[in-house]
């Protein structure tokens, strides 16, 4: 499975589950919309005053999962940052282009947007038979 091909599986779904390390340890999960870059950047908005940002801030590992309601799924895990300048506008672009209405959003006081860079993932198809699950280092994907 290529990177590509990766790519043009997740933009099939418009949320996922990201999750964080609390300040004690302790794993928090919540649901975001989010958009995949052609780079296989998870992108994705949020309040700087919720626990995922704060958390992101003080360890940015961070793991997310992709899609569930077709019997396919992606699990990842990666990096996490709050980009500015050149490269915020980059993946709002990419943000804005799978959720139009995240425009609306950008006067929100407080409003950031959020990269995951991808160190791991797996993807599963259990639609097939026998199951296809491909699992890689993202660095190794072509």
């Amino acid at each position: 499975m290529t990177r590509a091909q990766l790519v043009r599986l997740l933009r099939e779904y418009p949320l996922a589950v990201v999750s964080t390390v609390g300040a004690g340890g302790a794993p928090q999960s919540a649901v975001v919309g989010c958009a995949v870059s052609d780079d296989l950047e998870v992108v994705f908005d949020t309040l700087d005053s919720t626990r995922k940002a704060a958390n992101l801030r003080r360890d940015p590992r961070v793991s997310a999962v992709i899609g569930w309601d077709r019997e396919m799924t992606a699990q990842l895990e990666g990096v996490a940052d709050f980009p500015d300048g050149d490269e915020l506008e980059r993946i709002r672009a990419v943000y804005f282009q799978a959720h139009p209405d995240g425009r609306d959003r950008l006067a929100w006081p407080g409003l950031v947007h959020v990269r995951i860079r991808p160190r791991w993932i797996r993807w599963s198809d259990f639609v097939q038979r026998p199951p296809f699950i491909f699992e890689s280092e993202v660095a190794r994907l072509g």
